[in-house]
């Protein structure tokens, strides 16, 4: 089975439709899959369900979905650095289901390892338990959250090889794994590709099982989200 793909658009193409739930991985800006975010952009999908720790910033990452409308709910733990998110939200025009960061890491590693749900302290007695189970374990509460799986997940690697094995590198690692076990389709942007047994088995981070369609982009962009510099 050939899993590699000549562009983005082609590795989306027929398996991205309107109404569906996407899980795309990266924190801010860092370890985003960039090609295939201006590829479903580009697709013109609509009415989206978007899972992201958050939406990039304006006009660059999930940030473009959002300014051309085609994501009509996030699940997210943070607004953030994205104007156009915020605006969209408290005007009514987004749905937006908050989830605290850990917690949201574990509905998609939980979703991806099979488990449909799980019980966590985090929430207890917040609007997060709103309208959730809550069950007494040992004396403490506990809210039961859901797990996440979705129709198609887009992550970011740095290595990959033919067979799907993924490699992340250093902090953009971050939610990638966790959204690559969580999708029905995973889809997946890297810098590198090589041949089938040239990874380090020891140094797989994600297992090419997990993985349906790859796609090459060498030269990323990856935009700084907030740049300081010492005052001259």
């Amino acid at each position: 089975m050939n899993k590699v793909y000549p562009d983005a658009a082609s590795a989306l193409a027929g398996i991205v439709k309107d109404g569906q739930t996407i899980a795309v991985g990266g924190f801010g800006l860092c370890g985003i899959p960039e090609a295939l975010i201006a590829a479903l952009r580009d697709s013109g999908v609509q009415n989206l369900t978007a899972i992201s720790n958050n939406a990039g910033v304006d006009g660059f990452g999930l940030g473009q979905l959002l300014t051309t409308r085609q994501i009509k709910k996030m699940i997210a733990s943070y607004v953030g650095e994205n104007k156009e998110f915020e605006r969209q939200y408290l005007a009514g025009e987004l749905e937006l289901e908050f989830t605290p960061q850990g917690t949201l890491a574990e509905k998609l590693r939980a979703g991806g390892s099979g488990i449909p749900a799980f019980f966590t302290k985090t929430g207890v007695g917040t609007i997060v338990a709103d309208g959730k189970e809550v069950r007494e374990f040992d004396g403490e509460k506990y809210v039961m959250e859901r797990s996440l799986v979705a129709d198609v997940s887009l992550v970011k690697a740095y290595m990959a090889d033919k067979v799907g094995n993924l490699v992340f590198r250093k902090t953009a690692r971050n939610f990638n794994p966790n959204v690559a076990m969580a999708g029905k389709i995973t889809v997946v942007e890297v810098e590198k590709l090589v041949e089938t047994g040239e990874l380090d088995p020891d140094q797989i981070h994600t297992p090419g099982i997990f993985v349906h369609r790859i796609v090459v982009n060498a030269t990323p962009e990856k935009r700084i989200e907030q740049r300081t510099v010492r005052a001259k």
